[in-house]
């Protein structure tokens, strides 16, 4: 697996990460534990050196259950999670906190479940903007003076958010959502990263599912699933007359795939890793069947051409991709 440097951080990962996500059992609706517990462990055989979790994922279920798929292995993977929010005695979110106190606390909590003494790199969720950046920064400045953490970044953070940060320590990562029906971040996020030598951890590479290519129009999404809003970070991707839209371009992406004896899905996950900002794309895997078809993908680099193919389908279908404006955050 090829493996790439998170910014200027000297910390290296497999160009596809791990997502746990799905792990959390509260927001994709029903998966089986044990077959995503034994994909964790088949990753990390294929190559697969980074896994993503977070303390909201659950909250909690997502961090627990990746330690103990993780076992012994935990040497052998660089292991993120991600703090930000309050909570209260039963598990409830209570919005976002990043003050210094907090970030030290929530840390701790995620050592604990992960079972683990350290972090290859935490992250601040989401923008707490009743909080200045400062305080978070130098709560993770600590943490890695500490040894607890090895690095530290950020995640759905603006270059305006980040340049701030910049002013009390130098990160290791933003992780933001970019697929081939979302690319708000080419506008302004990737390039600042890439200028600043601050790693981009791409998620949601496939879309959500969309580029699964196993949507249908008779999909539906139940209450347990977060996309039965419609919205995905406030892209309407899931409401009626889009999805139709998407469901055409992917039918014909599958096209463009096959003619390389590809799954969209490895398209999808080529398109976003071979852009030169990315460090890693975030994939969630529920069995060891997907984990084998997404490794496949990295060794596939798209041509100008078949980017340029792709992008066509997307103007014929006149499904916008949201190049010109960044992520509201």
């Amino acid at each position: 697996m090829e493996q790439r440097e998170l910014g200027d951080s000297g910390l290296f990962s497999s160009a596809i990460g791990f997502g746990t996500w799905e792990m959390s059992t509260t927001t994709y609706g029903h998966i089986d534990v044990d077959e995503a517990a034994d994909a964790v462990s088949a990753a990390i055989d294929h190559g697969i050196t980074l896994f993503d979790t977070a303390e909201v994922y659950g909250p909690y279920i997502s961090e627990e259950l990746l330690a103990k798929a993780l076992g012994n292995k935990r040497k052998d993977i660089v292991l993120v999670s991600k703090v930000g929010f309050a909570y209260d005695e039963d598990g409830k979110n209570l919005g976002r906190n990043s003050q210094y106190d907090h970030v030290i606390e929530r840390a701790e909590g995620c050592l604990s479940r992960l079972d683990t003494d350290y972090l290859d790199l935490l992250l601040i969720h989401w923008p707490d903007h009743d909080t200045p950046f400062e305080e978070p920064i130098k709560a993770l400045e600590q943490l890695k003076q500490d040894g607890k953490i090895r690095h530290y970044g950020v995640s759905n953070f603006t270059p305006e958010m980040m340049d701030e940060c910049e002013q009390y320590g130098h990160m290791a990562a933003n992780q933001v959502g970019y697929h081939m029906f979302d690319r708000r971040m080419e506008s302004a996020v990737l390039p600042y990263c890439q200028d600043n030598n601050i790693g981009f951890m791409a998620y949601g590479t496939l879309g959500f599912g969309l580029l699964s290519g196993a949507f249908t129009s008779d999909t539906s999404f139940g209450d347990g699933d977060w996309r039965s809003s419609g919205l995905a970070f406030k892209l309407p991707l899931f409401q009626e007359e889009e999805f139709a839209k998407e469901l055409k371009v992917v039918e014909r992406l599958k096209e463009i795939a096959a003619r390389h004896d590809k799954s969209v899905a490895q398209m999808a996950i080529a398109w976003t890793i071979g852009h030169p900002a990315v460090s890693v794309g975030l994939v969630g895997v529920r069995n060891e069947w997907e984990l084998k078809e997404n490794v496949a993908a990295v060794e596939w680099e798209l041509s100008s051409e078949i980017r340029e193919e792709i992008d066509a389908i997307f103007t014929e279908e006149n499904v916008p991709t949201h190049v010109t404006t960044d992520q509201a955050i």
